[in-house]
């Protein structure tokens, strides 16, 4: 009685003068849906996002994973720029101590010596080149998500879809205890 009850309410928002069947309904939104969907395309998705990180994610109507994409690129660049700087920095520094020019003073003015500095030098730019790395794993991970989240447009999420939890009745006959989850799919 209430399944009638809220059909007749859904027939009534949807403006049916007439009561529907759940089936009826049911086959109207997910006509509705999946005319959308044709209509989105992951190639488009990836091509975006490709071209604009984060237009990818705007064009899936996932508006709260765009500025994610750009905090990430923006984090991976600012530590890209900050160990470029640093490597320089240190890097000057070693080449006024190696040169043989007792004119040149290094900014530490002498206080580390030429393998201290080296040794900092390769540890920044290895840090330089790993940043790299990650912001291109950053850019493909922007790029995957825009894809996968496009082909999820079309996936069905119906009320056909359910799960139950309840006692597992063949254990219960012979004296133990167990709960069965059962998914079904239609």
């Amino acid at each position: 009685m209430a399944r009638m009850r809220t059909i007749g309410l859904l027939a009534l928002l949807l403006g049916l003068s007439a009561p529907v069947r759940a089936q009826e309904v049911s086959l109207a939104a997910v006509a509705d849906t999946t005319a959308g969907a044709r209509l989105h395309s992951p190639r488009k998705a990836t091509i975006l996002s490709a071209v604009v990180p984060g237009a990818g994610q705007i064009y899936n109507r996932k508006y709260w994973k765009a500025p994610i994409v750009w905090a990430g690129l923006g984090t991976c660049v600012w530590f890209i720029q900050d160990n470029h700087r640093e490597y320089h920095r240190y890097r000057n520094a070693y080449l006024a101590l190696v040169d043989d020019d007792p004119h040149t003073i290094d900014e530490f003015e002498g206080r580390y010596a030429p393998e201290q500095l080296r040794n900092v030098m390769d540890t920044y730019r290895q840090w330089r080149d790993l940043s790299y790395l990650i912001t291109g794993l950053v850019y493909m991970l922007n790029i995957v998500d825009a894809n996968v989240d496009a082909h999820f447009v079309r996936f069905d999420v119906s009320p056909d879809l359910s799960m139950s939890i309840g006692p597992a009745l063949p254990v219960a006959a012979h004296g133990a205890l167990g709960v069965s989850v059962q998914l079904g799919l239609k």
